[in-house]
């Protein structure tokens, strides 16, 4: 893995970590930044802020859909309730 990569998987790393509850609160601060766009540096970093935190939204989503779908697959869904044969013995 060269330098590049090396960086960027840490910052993946880093912000795999972060909170998406807690990222939400900036979302709407950020994409207000991000849409009014000005030949900046500041708007840059806004877009890049911007791009993470949705990164971090379709991350969990994505986790959430695959792990309801293995889930599903483990557990078919019955509306019935479970039926046991009764442990019974004859008796004559």
């Amino acid at each position: 893995m060269n330098k590049l990569e090396e960086s960027l998987s840490k910052i993946a790393e880093t912000i795999s970590g972060m909170d998406e509850a807690s990222l939400s609160s900036l979302w709407e601060k950020y994409k207000i930044k991000a849409h009014n766009f000005s030949p900046s540096p500041e708007w840059e970093k806004s877009l890049i802020i911007f791009s993470i935190i949705n990164s971090i939204r379709v991350k969990n989503a994505v986790f959430n859909e695959q792990l309801l779908k293995l889930n599903s697959a483990k557990k078919p869904f019955s509306n019935q309730p479970e039926t046991r044969k009764p442990n019974l013995k004859l008796v004559k």
